[in-house]
């Protein structure tokens, strides 16, 4: 009678597993998106263009830019973290499909196959609120911190004349570094788009002050291999043109930013 119960009893725990199961599979495939191809996103942890919320949540300009772009070209982005300083070899390797984060095409122009630009920015400089740093010329003899591969190292270490001649620069690979170096009194200066140091401000409470003339004002675009024939690049960037044109794009960009018009590519009027 034992056996006969311990039978029933374990017959009753494959079954309640078996029924539990299959509820989790009709609930994952309920919460599957849909079944277009994917297209996957190289991307920085890059506040407010990609980055995760508090719940863990991958959002931002360029996530919703994203997903309503491709969603209209019938692709569903997968979005990953990527190390900047190997986004062009992760490119290469089709590793990712394409890098879409606050990316500067200004100058890049032939090193990817470009959609856009959807969005224009300011590469800037930032300094402590106390600094008696005023202008760009102020930064002769100074220490620079800037993130690693990123547009600002480019236009800094191309002694182009934009700035006087620095004592020294840092690269760091993580964006937030660049910030707490300038916090601590590790650097005099830093260099990064205008928005990401509005961001880093407003999410931590640390002030800097943003000098008024600007390294660069840059278009960002959506880049992809040189050797990519697929023509993505094309079809994005007539998608993306819609968007801005139906408003999309300003109303993506005014959840994050005030004044949302300013970073708004604008097109020549068609006669």
């Amino acid at each position: 009678m034992k056996k006969k119960n311990f039978v029933i009893g374990i017959w009753i725990v494959v079954m309640i597993g078996l029924l539990y199961g299959c509820g989790n599979k009709e609930k994952e495939s309920k919460n599957d998106s849909s079944d277009l191809p994917v297209i996957t996103v190289g991307c920085d942890d890059y506040s407010p263009y990609s980055y995760a919320d508090v719940d863990g949540n991958l959002t931002g300009i360029d996530v919703e830019l994203a997903k309503e772009a491709f969603s209209r070209m019938g692709y569903a982005p997968k979005f990953v973290f990527i190390n900047w300083e190997e986004k062009k070899e992760l490119l290469g390797k089709g590793e990712i499909d394409c890098i879409w984060s606050s990316f500067t095409m200004n100058d890049r122009e032939e090193e990817y196959s470009w959609a856009g630009p959807y969005m224009k920015s300011r590469q800037v400089v930032a300094v402590n609120e106390k600094s008696d740093i005023q202008t760009l010329q102020d930064l002769e003899g100074k220490v620079m911190a800037v993130q690693s591969t990123t547009k600002p190292e480019e236009i800094i270490r191309s002694h182009d004349g934009t700035i006087p001649e620095l004592r020294k620069v840092i690269s760091v690979q993580k964006r937030d570094l660049i910030f707490i170096l300038l916090s601590k009194g590790y650097v005099d200066a830093l260099a990064a788009h205008d928005v990401s140091v509005q961001q880093f401000m407003k999410e931590t409470g640390l002030k800097f002050r943003i000098l008024k003339e600007p390294l660069q004002e840059v278009d960002l675009g959506v880049a992809f291999d040189k050797a990519d024939t697929r023509g993505l690049n094309k079809q994005l960037t007539e998608v993306l043109s819609e968007m801005q044109k139906d408003g999309t794009t300003e109303k993506i960009i005014g959840k994050y930013l005030s004044d949302a018009d300013t970073y708004l590519e604008v097109e020549d009027d068609e006669e």
